[in-house]
């Protein structure tokens, strides 16, 4: 027996603290969820009601027999805590709807162009590495210039500058699996190529495609963010963290909490996601869980 087998075992850490981040993270986004969901029947005030009797109101500001406007008014008196409820709606969809459709998208052609190989596999290839030559922001701009203001065409502008970093994943281990022993023996048992592609290869493939999406739900947040600052996504009277923050840059040395409190949700919503996609690539990964 050894000194070293004499030492006591370092004590653990309780599990709680050891996890706080996670816990802290999955509380704000489930907060964030579920006032998204509810938003009609948590706001204090109508979001879109002006009042140009009751704007640039401080945060904490009341009136007698009416809600406190617990984090101010803009320069329309709209309550920016009700624009903030309603605005994360807005900001959760992009984020969520861009990452399914542009994995959907990506995935498909990834899979079909690693398994096929050849001709097929290098036209596809060229058409990822010609996209993303381009800069994201400036593409993104530009196809919002050309389509125009709207949800609905900030989502298909992000799933179409998206895809093909999910078409690059998806052929990787398209590649990979497709040499793979169980693919080898169901293509010799004369399965056809869409039964391999659904039972075999998509299914083993699912790994790094979910986190990979689970990583860009928060920069879909921010993109949409950017492009409706930048006045080329959401129209201004469409409620989102990102036209509360453009409406109130104008502002900031007179009522910094117009553009503070919706830059504020925007970032611990950022920070949450990233906090537990980071949990799920180490619990998917084996090579980090056993570490």
């Amino acid at each position: 027996m050894t000194a070293a087998d004499l030492e006591p075992a370092p004590r653990q850490s309780p599990w709680v603290v050891r996890h706080l981040a996670h816990l802290l993270a999955g509380a704000f986004l489930t907060v964030a969820i579920l006032s998204a969901l509810l938003a009609r029947w948590l706001v204090p005030y109508d979001p879109l009601m002006t009042d140009v009797l009751s704007n640039l109101l401080p945060p904490g500001t009341s009136f007698d027999g009416q809600p406190a406007y617990v984090l101010g008014t803009d320069m329309l008196g709209r309550d920016v805590l009700s624009g903030i409820i309603y605005g994360s709606r807005i900001s959760l969809i992009v984020g969520f709807a861009t990452v399914v459709g542009a994995g959907v998208v990506g995935t498909a052609i990834g899979i079909i162009s690693g398994y096929h190989k050849g001709w097929l596999d290098e036209v596809l290839m060229r058409l990822v590495d010609i996209q993303l030559a381009f800069p994201f922001i400036l593409l993104a701009i530009l196809m919002m210039y050309v389509l125009g203001q709207g949800l609905f065409n900030v989502i298909l502008v992000l799933i179409i500058t998206t895809w093909p970093i999910y078409a690059r994943v998806a052929r990787a281990e398209a590649l990979r699996l497709s040499t793979s022993e169980y693919v080898t023996a169901a293509r010799a048992l004369g399965a056809g190529t869409p039964r391999i592609l659904l039972r075999h290869i998509l299914p083993n493939a699912m790994t790094p495609l979910i986190v990979v999406a689970a990583f860009s739900v928060p920069q879909m947040i921010i993109y949409e963010a950017a492009l409706s600052f930048l006045g080329v996504g959401l129209p201004s009277s469409e409620l989102s963290w990102g036209t509360m923050l453009a409406t109130g840059r104008d502002y900031l040395t007179q009522a910094w909490w117009i553009a503070t409190f919706p830059g504020i949700a925007i970032v611990c919503t950022i920070l949450s996601i990233n906090v537990l996609s980071e949990a799920l690539r180490q619990n998917l990964d084996p090579n980090l869980r056993n570490q």
